[in-house]
């Protein structure tokens, strides 16, 4: 099964290569735009993903079909209603996701691709894991048991990844107020992408940014964004950006000496060390 988010990847890179040349064109001191390696880095993480994530799409479809077969009842295609349902059922799966992949150290070392990068634009938004595939399955499989149908699941998650892709921009400033409170915007998700300290694990939303108002994890954008890691890993290698996060909690793990701080390492937050307050807390 190819994902409909395959036949948006030519618009993709022609969106990258447009954006890259108005920096060329219409340069901007308080922007960092493009660099060649790091660009690079990213459409090889996207184009890993894909290869990786197409197979696994048909375990994906599988589970959802057994889900969906055992759904109390079946939701009609043809229902307007069931469109508005899923829309919102799917975003909010998408905020669960979001929010855990980096609150939870091993499902951070997966997603924690997607901020490698010190700079952002719109090739960042390809700079994508190549295990968030096996992640992320869980978390919508609530929508399958309530009886919608996998492929409109799917359909849906691609419209999701296709909306978020235009997020990834400073070529964009704060929208309309109205759209800024409601919509997911570029202005919301580089305070997402932001390592300053007040911009940590906030606006995880993905078309929606209601989310994040109704569980406080919103910061509105105030204070120019440092983008990329609390520590950066400096490397260009797609192999190392894949996993370097993999090693580093492995090391932690072995060299713990309780299981209790070995589980910590897995399953805490990123940061998370004996006798850290995330510990005692």
């Amino acid at each position: 099964m190819i994902p409909a988010i395959v036949y948006a990847i030519p618009a993709f890179v022609l969106l990258v290569l447009v954006e890259a040349l108005s920096f060329r064109f219409l340069p901007d001191d308080d922007e960092r735009g493009y660099e060649l390696r790091d660009t690079a880095t990213s459409m090889s993480m996207g184009a890993g993903s894909q290869v990786i994530g197409l197979p696994w799409k048909s375990v994906t479809l599988l589970v959802y079909a057994a889900l969906y077969t055992l759904a109390p009842w079946h939701l009609a295609a043809s229902s307007a209603w069931t469109w508005v349902l899923l829309f919102f059922a799917d975003d909010l799966a998408y905020y669960v996701f979001h929010r855990a992949h980096h609150r939870v150290r091993v499902l951070w070392a997966s997603h924690v691709v997607h901020h490698s990068s010190v700079r952002f634009n719109l090739s960042t938004a390809l700079r994508q894991s190549w295990t968030t595939a096996f992640t992320g399955l869980p978390f919508w499989m609530p929508l399958a048991l309530v009886g919608i149908p996998p492929w409109m699941i799917f359909l849906q998650q691609s419209f999701s990844l296709v909306y978020q892709f235009f997020l990834h921009t400073e070529r964009v400033d704060k929208l309309w107020r109205p759209v800024e409170f409601v919509l997911n915007t570029p202005s919301h998700h580089r305070v997402h992408h932001g390592s300053n300290d007040l911009y940590l694990d906030r606006n995880y939303g993905g078309i929606l940014i209601v989310w994040d108002r109704l569980f406080r994890s919103f910061e509105p954008e105030g204070e120019r964004v440092v983008y990329g890691l609390t520590k950066n890993i400096d490397t260009y290698n797609p192999v190392r950006v894949a996993f370097h996060e993999f090693g580093a909690a492995w090391n932690d793990v072995r060299s713990a000496r309780r299981w209790r701080d070995r589980a910590g390492h897995l399953f805490g937050p990123p940061g998370w060390a004996p006798g850290s307050p995330s510990a005692e807390g």
